[in-house]
């Protein structure tokens, strides 16, 4: 269990790291005008969401999944800091397969919103950081 819990931690790291520099590299992207910077946010964005900031997700989903089946979901299944934790984790989701379609709105040169907009939506992971730690840790109910 606790190999699992490590590494459900080491994946979050990960992709919360992605989840960070992605809507960064938007950023910059968005204020760029010539066509090789725009090449290379491109291939950053790409490589840091399918490379990087995915697997990242994926396997902190399942190691998250591992760590509260080895422990019992009848154990926290009362513990309503747990379910907050889960919904904040279901919007952060949704949050990553956006980040994927203003990925290929990029790819496709389709983007239609300013960097100041983008400099706002990278704020969005902090607050669901903030949220699923201290649930984790605190368990304030």
């Amino acid at each position: 269990m606790l190999w699992y819990k490590a590494l459900h931690l080491i994946f979050m790291v990960t992709w919360f790291a992605g989840l960070f520099y992605l809507p960064r590299l938007f950023v910059y992207h968005a204020m760029s005008d010539d066509e090789a910077s725009i090449g290379r946010f491109k291939i950053m964005e790409r490589k840091l969401f399918y490379g990087i900031t995915t697997p990242g997700g994926v396997l902190t989903l399942v190691f998250g999944y591992l760590t509260l089946k080895s422990i019992g979901w009848n154990v926290y299944s009362g513990s309503y800091w747990l379910h907050v934790k889960l919904g904040c984790v279901l919007l952060l989701i949704i949050y990553h397969i956006y980040c994927g379609k203003l990925l290929n709105d990029f790819k496709y040169d389709r983007n239609k919103r300013s960097h100041i907009w983008y400099r706002w939506f990278n704020e969005v992971p902090v607050l669901f950081l903030v949220i699923i730690i201290i649930m984790a840790v605190i368990r304030p109910f």
